[in-house]
């Protein structure tokens, strides 16, 4: 019965934002109240469950999502992302880009928390459509899928950090398998999948799109990279420096305080507005205002993935995921192949990976302690899992489909079967290596 209402709920948001067009944000508060009631939790907690989840979202995303516009559209209007696209197209040629594209993705995923890199791309991978006439979608996708792959996938992730220490997994181990999973399934998500996608119409965000300038007025290319950049190499930097140097407790926070997505896009953002702004003959005035309007034009993203939030968190206080893992626990099959199940069930149902993730070691962790599976293997499998079938109750799904301006039948046909994409290939992987190790 819990299956059957949940479906019918995301049925109902579906036909209101596509066919009724209200605005998805009214959309999934309407939905959430109405999924409390039917899933029968107490009225007095229905308003709290989702003013918690819509902070709670907004709390994580807010400062990164609008710093990250602000940013964006610094990286943008300075031609800075022109000058990125330009040496990357001539490093590869248009044939190639979503390779290029891929291995960028998955160089700045494994540091970067999924949206601190979607956020800091999106003015890169608008610039190279717009200039060279590609695919937004098809230039998109293969960068995408890298970066929702090691968010899934690999440590320092949260969900998979958090499985490796649940499970008694060996971290350098499962990093090592995770990287022989993650190339291929990546590969077949992004460049391989992303060619059936070019004919998608898709007008991304103007707020990231600049006019073409004359190569004399383009920032360096150091310049360009290093200040684009800057939030992964600081990011790198905190997880490296306690590896290499010994540092107290006290070091150890200021670190940790150094190192939390919302500062280091603060910093930089202050880096960019003098080295792309300031030292290139814009007045402070001139670089804030510009800036700043972006904010303007992510407002509805925020709105949106707020709304998610008040959803997956109906979804949760009513106990929906443990309902669902209770459900599948007795069934049987291979452990690893029922670690991805219950994960893909419960991502599919509530919308959240890390909830799917932490969930489903729970349910499976008796196996694991039995000695059924091997931990590194169960960690990558629930972590594949966790992936699989982004839709409307996912903050991916939205970041994606209002960024790129798409329609939710063309976002469902692009992102979510990249996602799934990723969860089969990923299960593929995990079952192919614990036949040979």
């Amino acid at each position: 019965m819990t299956f059957l209402l949940i479906f019918l709920c995301l049925l109902a948001l579906v036909l209101l934002i596509s066919y009724v067009k209200i605005h998805p944000f009214i959309a999934f508060l309407v939905i959430a109240i109405l999924a409390a009631i039917l899933l029968g939790m107490p009225f007095d907690r229905i308003t709290g469950a989702v003013e918690k989840g819509i902070g709670d979202m907004l709390s994580s995303l807010l400062i990164l999502i609008s710093f990250g516009a602000m940013f964006g559209k610094l990286v943008a209007d300075s031609g800075a992302a022109q000058k990125i696209a330009s040496v990357l197209m001539g490093m590869t040629g248009p044939k190639n880009i979503h390779w290029a594209m891929m291995v960028v993705g998955f160089i700045i995923g494994i540091p970067l928390f999924y949206g601190v890199g979607f956020v800091l791309m999106v003015p890169l991978i608008f610039s190279v459509v717009y200039k060279y006439r590609l695919s937004a979608v098809g230039v998109g996708i293969p960068m995408l899928a890298a970066l929702s792959v090691t968010h899934g996938f690999l440590p320092p992730h949260p969900s998979p950090s958090a499985l490796v220490v649940q499970f008694g997994a060996d971290m350098g181990m499962t990093l090592l398998y995770g990287f022989a999973i993650a190339i291929p399934a990546i590969i077949i998500a992004g460049p391989i999948f992303s060619r059936s996608l070019l004919k998608i119409p898709s007008q991304p965000l103007a707020a990231f799109v600049a006019a073409d300038r004359p190569d004399q007025e383009l920032p360096g290319a150091f310049n360009s990279f290093f200040s684009a950049l800057l939030p992964v190499f600081l990011l790198i930097a905190t997880t490296l420096f306690p590896m290499v140097f010994a540092v107290g407790e006290k070091g150890l926070k200021i670190l940790a305080f150094i190192s939390s997505p919302s500062v280091v896009m603060m910093v930089s953002l202050f880096y960019a507005f003098c080295s792309l702004g300031l030292l290139r003959g814009n007045s402070l005035s001139q670089i804030i205002e510009r800036s700043v309007g972006a904010v303007k034009d992510v407002m509805p993203v925020i709105l949106i993935i707020a709304g998610s939030g008040a959803l997956k968190q109906v979804f949760t206080e009513s106990g929906v995921n443990a309902e669902i893992g209770a459900a599948l626990q007795g069934l049987n099959m291979e452990p690893l192949v029922l670690g991805w199940l219950i994960a893909a069930i419960i991502r599919i149902c509530v919308g959240s990976a890390t909830v799917a993730g932490l969930t489903a070691a729970g349910i499976i962790l008796p196996l694991i302690q039995s000695g059924q599976a091997d931990p590194n293997l169960m960690v990558l499998s629930i972590g594949a899992g966790s992936l699989a079938c982004s839709h409307v109750n996912d903050s991916g799904f939205w970041l994606f489909k209002e960024y790129f301006n798409l329609s939710m039948r063309d976002t469902f046909m692009s992102w979510s079967v990249m996602e799934s994409i990723v969860a089969v290939a990923g299960l593929a992987g995990v079952l192919l290596l614990n036949l040979i190790i």
